[in-house]
């Protein structure tokens, strides 16, 4: 009966204009507020914002000239060996003896450099064309190392000047030392065959090696100095590694792509 009385009370005043009206509860106006910031800071994003990547490629540590193979000019039998591996060389310095049909010939360096590797031994029997010496191309002992990255071809738009790079060396225990800090100095936008690589490099096998995926391109990456350390190269830890680096060490390299925008806006 007291439910019925409450209806004919509604059905007399309808509006009940004398009451106040509740919109929202409190709670209801701060889950409100608080999805209109989301959308908003989310549109903004959309908007402004980019999305930074990285890729990941092999690396070697060089003085940036590259190396050259030395090969034997003629056939014979090896009676000398004039240099050892690691030594420096002048240009036109003699790096074998070979006896000959026409007597003892002088195998000699073609540039200035560092003996990398030495293929060529005392009583070794070399053809025309054998490969009897890697040598490094540097002017100076002191000459500074670069790294040279090999990303993959379909990446190499997106890598800018001066982009950030993180080398992880193979010799240097990332977890105690960190990784070796450089920036891109340019980028050969040509694809790198396996010989021009193991050219550049004096490793046929690192040719092969960097080409398993693909014909990549090579990225120049300066390395950034530092008087704290005593490799003399800056680290993503204060003091690096406690001895210096060497060219020809193999590393692998984190390089910073173009950061990209997350929207795609299509205009008319």
């Amino acid at each position: 009966m007291q439910f019925r009385q409450q209806a004919l009370d509604r059905l007399q005043s309808p509006e009940d204009l004398d009451l106040p009206v509740r919109l929202a509860r409190p709670q209801g106006w701060l889950v409100l507020c608080v999805t209109v910031l989301v959308m908003a800071a989310a549109t903004v994003w959309a908007v402004t914002g980019s999305v930074t990547s990285t890729v990941g490629a092999p690396a070697v540590l060089t003085h940036g000239q590259g190396s050259y193979l030395l090969q034997s000019p003629v056939a014979g039998q090896v009676t000398a060996v004039l240099v050892r591996q690691g030594g420096r060389l002048d240009a036109g310095a003699p790096v074998l003896k070979v006896r000959t049909a026409r007597g003892e010939q002088v195998v000699r360096a073609i540039d200035a450099g560092r003996v990398s590797a030495l293929a060529a031994t005392v009583g070794q029997i070399v053809s025309t064309g054998t490969n009897v010496a890697s040598v490094e191309k540097v002017a100076h002992a002191d000459d500074p190392l670069y790294a040279t990255v090999y990303v993959p071809a379909e990446n190499a738009a997106a890598v800018p000047a001066r982009a950030a790079v993180d080398l992880t060396v193979q010799s240097v225990p990332d977890g105690t030392y960190g990784v070796l800090r450089g920036r891109v100095q340019s980028v050969d936008r040509t694809a790198q065959s396996a010989q021009s690589i193991g050219a550049f490099l004096g490793d046929g096998q690192l040719g092969e090696q960097f080409t398993k995926k693909g014909r990549p391109v090579a990225v120049t990456v300066r390395l950034q100095t530092s008087a704290r350390t005593r490799s003399g190269y800056a680290w993503s830890t204060a003091d690096g590694p406690p001895y210096g680096l060497t060219s020809m060490t193999l590393a692998s390299a984190s390089v910073r792509l173009a950061d990209q925008r997350p929207v795609d806006w299509l205009l008319p």
